[in-house]
């Protein structure tokens, strides 16, 4: 993906060049819920992961970092969940269908494929990206800061949550016959 672009404070005509060291050995990877009830305000519950670029080394989410993740959510929502997911492979892993069915907390229902537009979380990672634009990081921790900082702040604005379900066009209340 290409990162997103923004305005400068620079002279007009004149492009800024910044000059950046080598690659970094770490990956941040982010895993987020958007969680809604009727009612209750909306909240968003995130957990980002640090990777190390290691031969061999895992480079994202494995099925069981989206098992705790679904634990938390359960022990932070107070009881049993509907999980909406994407068709991300891992979603789909036979450890966590088999968790599901053994936990009757647990309910997941997948978007049908090639649709990212449905996914709330997708809005998410555009108004995290949005205002990390133009940004250039001297290290990974200025990363990590900056990302953290800009989910907490997301977490404290639920109108900002409930916008990102509105603009997927889906509803919480299933709609009603005639």
């Amino acid at each position: 993906m290409t990162p997103p672009r923004a305005r400068t404070w620079g002279r007009r005509g004149y492009t800024p060049v910044i000059r950046v060291r080598g690659r970094s050995r770490r990956r941040t990877s982010v895993a987020a819920l958007c969680c809604y009830k009727p009612g209750v305000e909306s909240r968003l519950i995130h957990r980002p992961r640090n990777h190390l670029l290691l031969k061999g080394a895992r480079k994202s989410f494995s099925w069981q970092d989206y098992r705790d993740l679904l634990v938390r959510a359960c022990i932070q929502l107070g009881g049993p969940i509907v999980v909406v997911w994407d068709n991300l492979n891992t979603h789909l892993a036979v450890g966590l269908k088999r968790y599901e069915a053994e936990h009757d907390w647990l309910t997941t229902v997948c978007l049908p494929p090639n649709a990212p537009d449905l996914n709330p979380v997708q809005a998410v990672w555009s108004l995290v990206r949005r205002t990390m634009a133009n940004t250039a990081f001297d290290t990974p921790d200025d990363l990590d800061r900056v990302l953290r900082r800009e989910l907490r702040r997301i977490q404290l604005r639920p109108h900002l949550i409930d916008g990102c379900l509105t603009a997927t066009g889906l509803t919480l209340a299933p709609p009603t016959p005639p």
